[in-house]
């Protein structure tokens, strides 16, 4: 495993690092990148932005609001929030296994002292039956990253403030509140943790991955003046532009959303004179297409429950949005 060692804490700039490597930097083995985002949001891939945040809130706060590759729910970041990302190549059995790119960080905490940790559902870590930790990827071109937060000691009213959170996601999960359902992790520590800062604790995890005493120790890659060139020209294409981090939003005629085991799907289909006129997917599920492309297949056909079955039969719907079943998705969409 590689380490890229890694002080940046705006997210315009570090999910451009991750992009970069995951996209430019040739490596046969799994890259190692930490970071910690000064206050903000990170949207899924697929989610509609305006209607994931506190936009009053966000505003007045100066939390950035950048949209992220991966599919899966909005999150939180802070100073005590700390990141993690495994970069590598796409081996067909890693994506949606988040058990088994999980499994570092966990087995890490459990040696500081959280031996309760452990993932539960889709892609979430807790303890105690607290999400402390949640977990995305995305694959392209044959390489892949599956990244996640850790908890370590955030301001949970923050989160509360900054982020909607859906009703049916809060009744899916069987909770009241995010307050009930998230938790750092700190109190969890064994003792002698008890006083680290976020950027500290980062490190002890660091070693623990590595299995060494010392960062001299850990094989690490050192971002060049080549490197950063093009990392910034990444984070102006994406992360700083409205566009990506915002997109356009037009007016509906059909809008219909159904929670699945693999998350929310949402569809928003123009109908004119019978045929799919414009079509927007939203949702926190994890596709390996680009959904963009099931968008564009859905124009021009009619609108019509047989039309839209011989639609979904063609469409590969394990690859662009996980195990949905035929039916499901139909009665979705009509």
């Amino acid at each position: 495993m590689l380490f890229v060692p890694n002080e940046n804490n705006d997210p315009r700039i570090n999910l451009a690092i991750e992009q970069y490597l995951l996209q430019e930097k040739e490596a046969d083995e799994p890259i190692l990148l930490f970071y910690i985002n000064e206050p903000s949001i990170i949207i899924g891939r697929n989610q509609n932005t305006i209607e994931e945040i506190n936009l009053d809130y966000v505003e007045q706060n100066n939390i950035h609001v950048v949209r992220r590759l991966s599919g899966g729910g909005a999150v939180y970041h802070d100073f005590g929030n700390l990141n993690f990302s495994f970069i590598m190549p796409d081996d067909g059995s890693s994506f949606r296994n988040f058990e088994k790119v999980t499994r570092p960080i966990i087995e890490a905490l459990h040696s500081m002292g959280v031996t309760g940790a452990q993932l539960k559902g889709r892609n979430d870590l807790v303890i105690d039956d607290k999400k402390f930790s949640g977990n995305a990827m995305y694959a392209t071109n044959g390489r892949m990253f599956a990244h996640g937060t850790i908890m370590f000691d955030s301001d949970v009213n923050e989160v509360v403030n900054a982020l909607k959170v859906r009703k049916d996601k809060i009744e899916s999960k069987g909770i009241k509140s995010i307050r009930s359902r998230v938790t750092n992790i700190k109190p969890y520590l064994n003792d002698d943790y008890q006083n680290l800062s976020t950027k500290a604790f980062r490190q002890d995890i660091l070693l623990r991955i590595f299995g060494v005493d010392s960062e001299e120790q850990v094989n690490t890659y050192h971002l060049t003046e080549e490197d950063w060139e093009k990392i910034n020209e990444i984070s102006d294409n994406y992360y700083r532009n409205w566009d990506w981090n915002f997109g356009k939003s037009p007016e509906f005629d059909i809008i219909k959303r159904q929670r699945f085991a693999i998350g929310s799907i949402e569809v928003r289909l123009n109908v004119a004179e019978g045929k799919i006129h414009e079509a927007k997917i939203y949702g926190d599920f994890f596709g390996l297409g680009e959904i963009s492309d099931v968008e564009e297949m859905l124009v021009g056909i009619q609108y019509n429950k047989e039309a839209l079955q011989e639609w979904v039969e063609k469409v590969d719907i394990k690859k662009y949005f996980g195990n949905v079943a035929t039916e499901e998705l139909l009665e979705l969409l009509y």
